[in-house]
């Protein structure tokens, strides 16, 4: 039979790699190709401008099929659905029976519980009241003893008569996490995992499908971590448990498929799907190490959790934007579990609205969408199969150097997890400052109307903050220096003073006049100014009268750089002459005439280059804000 397809691309011959890079090279008329076309990602993985079929040529993996080792393309060989999981942080257990209940009947197939209230096994029945815990997981994410919990759980599920090895979830219990938020061990850490091999053998007997160990790569990331970073030291951390267990005397077979793996999900959607594909891969390499023989033993479950970290309290409305790519990006990946976060959770408790949303996010990515009915839906992409592939050889990388300091504790002890991180969470640190890193509505496009101050929750921690032996990981979110900035504005304004107001004074050159008017409009709205704009002004003497009518405290001149020469200084000595105490500020950065103009008079530039925290944090000390 004739091959269709060969007689129909016949038509169009290939076109090399060299024919590619030969026109990319002329069009780039002597340019840096690197510099132009090459990113180079935060976690130092360069991406090239484009992938052709010739760079999965040396991926061997690529030939295994879904459910197969090394698992890259998932556990799962018929469908990709995954739990819709909702944690209720309601600590009263009434309460949070009555949540739980509720986002079971709206679309919810999984539910976290914190039970570190519990204190018999009555508490438990209260807790899981109506649930029935054998169409729902069930997933304790805080317990003061999980062994205890444990005994209760067990015993609600003898007093209800209920057929135990239908009941699916997991226990949270993750030592190695308690190190790195509170600096030390709850107990020794001899102790935890003795726990955990009492766990571990108890729920095999009783409790077959339930997971004891969950791994929480999200605190990494939350923490400003890398993608890298965050597979490294999951990975890390799971093989600490892994290899401490089975010095114990436990098998690899029955440990390792007490694990889970949470890791949030960012808005690099791509990276995220990527990140996700190489953890099951690597997981798999490393239980190998260990001589597994079942297939149930290299597989990890993923619980994946969105980001905390690039959420914000202005604007919060666009953090459903970015909880809906991630959720793809876990869905697409390929997670077992997913948790949206709701969209009001950085400055308050989640309500109706917000949780509604947030499931139904997930509800749409299967039912309008159907994410979940194709197995590895990335497969064969050659942009994410090379990236996934570099991320794996990255975070493989980083995760010896870990085992090089004696293991996962080990490396905690000698601070290099946390050196780590908080190394990458400066660079991010900046990149948000100089606006590099878009937070949209918050370093970027805000709102300068908007007001926060009175919607915000006190979040009171009544927690004594003690001495701690080892360096704790700084969990926060990349806007709060943003947010700072605005919320110290609103502070200002509800003691009673005026609020700072900026006037743009537009004159010259119509296209950059408009330009940098834009520009500071947006530099002058993170930190939650008036901001006065104008059509633009005929005369320097015409715009200075209407400035200093404004009564603004900052008056930035707008215009083009050639129009500043002259411009710049007449301006500025008029406005001083009749208020010595307004602020001048140029907006943009006229090398040449730098020491010109603030011999004029003026006090700041600001520019694409700007730090603007830093800039901004000036302007507050000037105006008495701070």
């Amino acid at each position: 039979m004739e091959n269709k397809n060969a007689s129909l691309f016949s038509e169009f011959p290939g076109v090399s790699t060299q024919e590619w890079e030969a026109v990319i090279n002329a069009d780039l008329k002597g340019a840096d190709y690197e510099k132009k076309l090459i990113w180079q990602t935060l976690e130092g993985i360069k991406v090239k401008p484009y992938y052709r079929a010739e760079d999965l040529k040396d991926l061997s993996y690529l030939k295994a099929n879904p459910g197969e080792a090394p698992y890259i393309r998932g556990n799962k060989t018929n469908n990709n659905s995954w739990d819709i999981r909702q944690d209720i942080e309601e600590e009263n257990i009434i309460d949070a029976n009555k949540k739980a209940i509720d986002a079971v009947n709206k679309g919810a197939t999984s539910i976290g519980l914190r039970v570190k209230m519990l204190k018999t096994a009555q508490d438990m029945a209260i807790l899981l009241k109506g649930i029935d815990i054998t169409k729902v997981k069930i997933n304790f994410i805080s317990s003061h003893s999980f062994p205890q919990t444990l005994d209760f759980f067990l015993e609600f599920i003898k007093n209800n008569k209920i057929d135990s090895t239908k009941v699916f979830g997991s226990f949270n219990f993750d030592p190695l996490s308690y190190l790195l938020l509170h600096g030390e061990f709850y107990s020794s850490f001899e102790n935890n995992i003795d726990e955990a091999q009492q766990l571990i053998t108890n729920c095999e007997k009783s409790l077959p499908n339930f997971k004891v160990i969950t791994v929480n790569g999200n605190l990494f990331h939350n923490s400003g971590a890398s993608s890298v970073q965050e597979l490294a030291f999951t990975l890390a951390s799971a093989n600490e448990y892994l290899y401490q267990l089975i010095n114990k005397g436990m098998a690899v077979d029955k440990i390792a498929p007490e694990f889970v793996f949470s890791f949030a999900i960012g808005s690099n959607y791509f990276m995220e799907i990527a990140k996700i594909r190489a953890a099951r891969l690597l997981w798999a390499k490393i239980v190998e190490q260990y001589n597994a023989t079942t297939k149930e033993a290299m597989q990890v479950f993923i619980h994946n959790t969105t980001s905390m970290w690039n959420k914000t309290v202005y604007d919060p409305y666009v953090n459903m934007l970015r909880t809906t790519t991630e959720a793809m990006s876990a869905a697409i990946g390929g997670a077992d579990s997913i948790a949206v976060l709701p969209f009001d959770e950085p400055y308050k408790d989640a309500d109706d609205f917000s949780g509604r949303i947030a499931r139904n996010q997930q509800i749409i990515l299967k039912e309008e969408s159907y994410l979940d009915k194709i197995v590895d839906p990335s497969a064969g992409s050659y942009y994410i199969e090379n990236l996934c592939n570099s991320i794996a050889a990255f975070a493989w990388d980083l995760f010896k150097k870990v085992e090089a300091f004696g293991g996962f504790a080990e490396a905690v002890k000698k601070e290099f997890i946390q050196n780590e991180i908080e190394k990458t969470a400066q660079i991010r640190n900046i990149e948000i400052a100089n606006r590099k890193t878009v937070i949209l509505g918050t370093n970027q496009y805000p709102n300068s109307t908007e007001e926060m101050l009175d919607k915000i929750q006190d979040d009171i921690d009544t927690t004594e903050e003690k001495f701690s032996t080892y360096k704790k990981l700084n969990i926060y979110r990349g806007a709060e220096a943003f947010e700072d900035l605005r919320l110290a504005t609103e502070i200002y304004i509800n003691e009673g003073n005026k609020k700072p107001a900026v006037f743009l004074f537009t004159i010259g050159s119509l296209s950059m006049r408009k330009a940098r008017a834009s520009f500071a409009a947006n530099f002058f709205g993170c930190a939650g100014y008036e901001i006065i704009d104008n059509n633009g002004f005929k005369t320097a003497e015409e715009g200075v009268k209407v400035a200093l009518a404004s009564k603004a405290e900052i008056v930035v001149i707008c215009s083009s750089d050639e129009d500043y020469i002259a411009l710049v200084p007449e301006i500025t000595a008029s406005l001083k002459k009749q208020n010595p105490e307004i602020n001048v500020t140029v907006a943009g950065y006229p090398a040449a005439q730098i020491e010109m103009f603030k011999n004029a008079g003026v006090d700041e530039f600001i520019h694409v280059k700007s730090n603007v925290i830093t800039i901004l944090n000036a302007y507050q000390e000037y105006l008495g804000v701070i």
